[in-house]
């Protein structure tokens, strides 16, 4: 009785778990999709070229990587994609040369870390049995 209801338990966190990951990269698309200008300038802001090249690029990667966290579909690429891509932007947008401006960029910084270990865990634990796409030559777990 005591496995069943702990099985139930981690099935449950892993779900809740995929769908938080799903609902971060939703907004972050549905942000770029409102005003791909905004994102284009906010790329533009921090030194990159092809802004909104970049910025439709970065828009089709959320959705492929909502897609993969919701359907469990190529589920441990798609969490290391996504904690190479949040290092990425931890880096680039909220990285040491803002902090000496705002504080808060540092907070910002140390968040994109934490969604990274939340990733890795994801990554190696995989989208469990339940809800989600299996594919051959990807397993549950590394």
């Amino acid at each position: 009785m005591v496995e069943n209801a702990q099985s139930i338990w981690q099935t449950a966190a892993i779900l809740i778990a995929r769908l938080i990951f799903t609902v971060v990269f939703v907004m972050a698309v549905s942000f770029k999709f409102m005003d791909m200008g905004a994102t284009a300038g906010y790329i533009a802001a921090a030194g990159f070229p092809f802004p909104l090249f970049l910025a439709s690029c970065a828009a089709i990667l959320e959705v492929l990587l909502a897609i993969a966290f919701l359907t469990g579909a190529l589920f441990v690429p798609a969490a290391l994609a996504a904690a190479v891509y949040v290092i990425f932007l931890g880096f680039s947008f909220h990285g040491p040369a803002r902090w000496a401006g705002n504080q808060a960029e540092f907070g910002f910084f140390v968040d994109h870390f934490v969604f990274v270990a939340g990733l890795l865990f994801a990554a190696v634990h995989g989208p469990g049995r339940v809800l989600a796409v299996k594919w051959a030559s990807w397993p549950d777990r590394v």
